[in-house]
């Protein structure tokens, strides 16, 4: 009797040591992604973590986050991150052109529309001759902002820049306003300094702001807005490595726009088809 105790016992304890042996294994085939972010509002990555978790994907997610925009497309050429989630396309291609980066598309997400804020004025009709508004200073998000200001009625710039106009391509100011250049993470604590600011739309829920109720002026969503559509993107070689497409599987949902919408009240557009 003591012999067959003895046998059960050795079994079991052989059982319970295969069974660490393959969770350990388990664990040891998953792979954690970093992902690049900007801002404090990751509702949604954190929810697809919690999915990836429960269905037992062999893939996790690790959120880097980034207060300047330029920083994860930096991070993912250098290989510090595996991908970013946080720029839109347009701002993204031309930090690669001009640093010869290969940041690469592999889905879309959103469509987060800028605005312009004011402390001191509630309508665009308010903006007093001589006005100062602070707009972000890296080469797309200007000219996004310039772009929304003309669909504002304020100023008017020349057709020919296209989408990247800069200051120096307004061809009518009747106001005569001053534009005050500021990284894009400033313009939103600008605001009690100028008679409005052009925030980005992650900047300005960081900073407790409701684009679809506290912006005078809401940037119109076109056709044309494909362009600003933000991206989630790897280094080229790697965009269509599978396990990426997983996390894009998890984001692009039904449960993932519905947490979207909850979280910026509706401010930002899901664009995946």
């Amino acid at each position: 009797m003591k012999k067959i105790f003895k046998s059960l016992v050795t079994v079991g304890a052989a059982a319970l040591f295969l069974a660490a042996c393959g969770q350990e294994a388990a664990q040891e085939d998953i792979r954690t992604v970093k992902i690049g972010v900007v801002g404090e509002r990751n509702e949604v990555w954190e929810h697809v973590q919690e999915q990836l978790e429960e269905n037992n994907e062999p893939v996790r997610i690790e959120l880097v986050k980034f207060t300047e925009y330029v920083k994860p497309i930096q991070a993912l050429e250098e290989g510090e991150i595996d991908l970013h989630a946080a720029l839109t396309e347009i701002y993204m291609e031309q930090v690669n052109e001009d640093a010869g980066y290969s940041n690469t598309t592999i889905a879309y997400t959103t469509l987060n529309p800028m605005g312009l804020f004011s402390e001191k004025h509630t309508s665009v009709d308010e903006i007093p001759d001589g006005g100062e508004i602070a707009i972000p200073d890296d080469v797309s998000n200007e000219s996004r902002a310039l772009l929304l200001l003309q669909a504002a009625g304020l100023i008017e710039l020349d057709a020919e820049k296209g989408l990247l106009p800069t200051v120096n391509d307004i061809t009518s100011n009747p106001k005569n306003l001053k534009f005050t250049v500021l990284a894009a993470n400033q313009t939103a604590r600008a605001m009690t300094d100028v008679d409005a600011s052009v925030v980005n739309n992650d900047m300005a829920a960081d900073a407790g702001l409701v684009p679809t109720e506290d912006a005078i002026f809401l940037e119109p969503v076109a056709d044309s807005s494909k362009p600003y559509y933000n991206v989630i993107a790897a280094r080229e070689d790697e965009s269509e490595d599978p396990d990426f497409q997983i996390i894009v599987d998890y984001y692009q949902t039904p449960e993932v726009e519905k947490i979207i919408d909850e979280v910026t009240n509706k401010s930002s557009i899901p664009v995946w088809e």
